[in-house]
């Protein structure tokens, strides 16, 4: 709207009676609903595109490290996959069902990355203000955003096909009871004992923590009430878990809120 180079330098010569910035702007944001950008080049600047492109890559980076946490979570059985009659779920051992769904997702976010991170510094800056080869790598914006839609699409579908191995996370938090030494070493403080880490320390590092060993350093410690003994020896690897329901399902709710009151 503002001309060739952003001053509406023709437009002044041909009617310069007309207020060209206010014509510009009602024009822009009443008549069409648009927000105007009043300091332009030869181009309409690129901030508004990477702020957005950016959040894609962001968001990808997140995906990203989450569908190789879960590939790592199948490979040590702490998810399975359901199977589909007729799907190969590995080329030689038939046995095996690979996460296929999470490989290409991560695959297709790292392409998608790669362009993304490029239009980033790309778009930033023009050659004097007047280097079109952003136009160029404009018209690839499409090609990183397909690449990110396929691989939401193989998340989901991964997504749909896990199952929580019960069994294995019960044995693996069984043999776990060293993550204790905390809370007991928190209470420990609360009474006043000034070497609780010292000797939670000298009990645990480098040992196979068990419940019995972590009931007998309860009991054999003095500074702890009885109240205390009891409460601490209620605690396992499996119900040790804080407020972590409660946040997951506040922050559920929150995100259902605010999707209901259409905010992103």
């Amino acid at each position: 709207m503002s001309g060739a180079v952003g001053h509406y330098n023709a437009h002044i010569v041909a009617y310069p009676e007309v207020d060209w910035i206010e014509l510009s702007r009602s024009f822009i944001e009443e008549r069409i609903g648009l927000k105007q950008n009043q300091i332009t080049t030869q181009i309409e600047n690129h901030d508004s595109t990477i702020e957005y492109l950016d959040s894609v890559r962001r968001f990808n980076s997140i995906l990203l490290g989450f569908c190789r946490d879960i590939w790592s979570y199948i490979s040590i059985g702490y998810f399975s996959q359901k199977t589909k009659e007729g799907e190969v779920g590995s080329s030689t051992m038939p046995h095996k069902v690979n996460p296929i769904d999470f490989e290409n997702a991560e695959g297709q976010l790292g392409i998608a990355n790669g362009l993304l991170n490029h239009f980033a510094d790309k778009l930033l800056a023009s050659r004097w203000q007047r280097d079109l080869s952003d136009s160029t790598v404009l018209r690839n914006i499409g090609v990183a955003l397909g690449h990110s839609l396929l691989a939401y699409h193989s998340v989901m579908k991964g997504l749909g096909k896990l199952v929580v191995n019960q069994d294995r996370l019960a044995s693996d938090l069984d043999q776990a009871w060293e993550v204790l030494t905390e809370p007991v070493q928190t209470v420990m403080r609360r009474r006043g004992v000034s070497d609780a880490y010292e000797r939670l320390k000298s009990f645990s590092r480098g040992q196979v923590v068990s419940k019995q060993m972590l009931e007998q350093f309860i009991d054999s410690t003095k500074e702890l009430s009885e109240q205390d003994k009891k409460l601490l020896k209620m605690l396992t690897p499996n119900n040790y878990t804080g407020l972590a329901a409660q946040m997951a399902e506040d922050t559920v709710k929150r995100i259902a809120k605010e999707s209901g009151e259409g905010r992103s």
